[in-house]
């Protein structure tokens, strides 16, 4: 049989591989004569390192630390940070409401919603046939005084004058008869031969003709004269009081035909054609496309530090949430009072709601009245 070689036992090695065993009686030196052995740990030349073991456990530790300081501090700062304050306003324009004057029925609407109409132009017609009825009135009224004046102005007519001419002459010879009656009745009663009677009468008759005649007289002086100053003012007035009626029916009858004040737009229409139109009731409304702003009602802690020519930056959302700057030009405060806080702990007074008015500062054409608009506050652009 052939030997068994390390060939074909390469578990075992050869005897000059391995290094002597070492016992407790040994010297730790090397022996003599026996082979050299290191006992230097570094690696040998050509020879690789085994890395060391990883220390998984504190890094992990060290990473959940910062993550649960990260998640604390962010916590801190999220509580104590002082939440964003928004607030809300809408676009606002000068608003015309237009109302009728006069009773009557629509009889016509000349404009639609979203019509853009000039200064002038015809809105709408009311039909109303009594103030018609009183308007013709009112100037036949005008026409007789202004003939009463005319009367009065051109003086008595040489008829009447000739009239009362003769009525004086005519008193005349009646006061000539009566006196002639008197003395005869006077002689005869003298001598007793006529009665105290006829004498009696004769002289109530001398009287009464007496009378007559001055009646005459003075009637003939009038009618030469003319009227008085105070009669011909007194036509006067009654001519300026006529036209007076006159004119004021002529206005409420123009009013029949409403039209627009300015150059505006058609805002609202609350009537339709056929209803009874009362006056002072709105029947359209007119906005001023040229005249818009922004409004914003807050409480007066919020207006502290706002003053006019401030500039604020305001977004609108109909617009695309379009940012747009806009300038305070009024800070006034309401009339009424708003339940926001109360100012003392102890107390029942509350904060004054201020109205805040802000122009863009930029036109803007698509700005419309009653879009909202917004800005987190305090939004004062310097």
């Amino acid at each position: 049989m052939d030997e068994p070689t390390a060939a074909n036992h390469p578990t075992e090695a050869a005897p000059s591989d391995l290094p002597p065993p070492m016992t407790k009686a040994e010297p730790q030196g090397p022996r003599p004569g026996a082979p050299e052995t290191r006992t230097d740990t570094s690696p040998r030349p050509g020879t690789i390192k085994p890395p060391a073991p990883p220390r998984t456990g504190a890094i992990s530790a060290v990473v959940l630390a910062l993550i649960v300081g990260a998640i604390v501090a962010l916590s801190v700062w999220y509580l104590t940070w002082p939440a964003p304050l928004i607030i809300q306003g809408e676009a606002d324009s000068t608003r015309v409401d237009i109302a009728a004057r006069v009773d009557g029925r629509l009889a016509r609407m000349l404009v639609k919603r979203g019509d853009n109409v000039t200064a002038g132009q015809r809105l709408l017609e009311i039909d109303s046939p009594e103030l018609l009825a009183k308007l013709d009135e009112a100037k036949a009224g005008a026409l007789l005084a202004e003939a009463e004046l005319a009367r009065i102005h051109a003086g008595t007519r040489a008829e009447s004058v000739a009239t009362r001419k003769a009525e004086v002459d005519r008193t005349a010879a009646d006061v000539t008869l009566a006196q002639s009656n008197y003395d005869r009745a006077a002689a005869l009663a003298a001598t007793q031969v006529g009665s105290q009677q006829k004498l009696d009468e004769a002289t109530d008759n001398l009287r009464v003709a007496q009378r007559s005649y001055d009646q005459a007289r003075l009637a003939y002086q009038e009618a030469v004269a003319g009227f008085t100053p105070e009669e011909v003012r007194m036509a006067e007035a009654k001519v300026t009081q006529a036209d007076a009626s006159v004119k004021t029916l002529q206005s409420l009858v123009d009013q029949l035909m409403v039209a627009a004040p300015s150059a505006t737009q058609v805002y609202e229409i609350n009537i339709e054609e056929g209803e009874v139109v009362v006056p002072g009731v709105p029947l359209l409304s007119l906005v001023d496309l040229n005249d818009i702003w922004l409004r914003f009602d807050l409480r007066e802690d919020l207006v502290k530090n706002l003053k006019l020519g401030d500039r604020i930056a305001v977004r609108i959302p109909a617009l695309g949430d379009r940012r747009v700057t806009a300038e305070v030009k009024l800070i006034a405060a309401k009339g009424e009072y708003a339940g926001w806080r109360a100012t003392r702990a102890t107390g029942d007074f509350d904060l004054r709601t201020f109205a805040v008015r802000a122009y863009p500062v930029e036109r803007i054409p698509e700005l419309r009245p009653g879009m909202s608009a917004y800005a987190d506050w305090p939004a004062v652009v310097k």
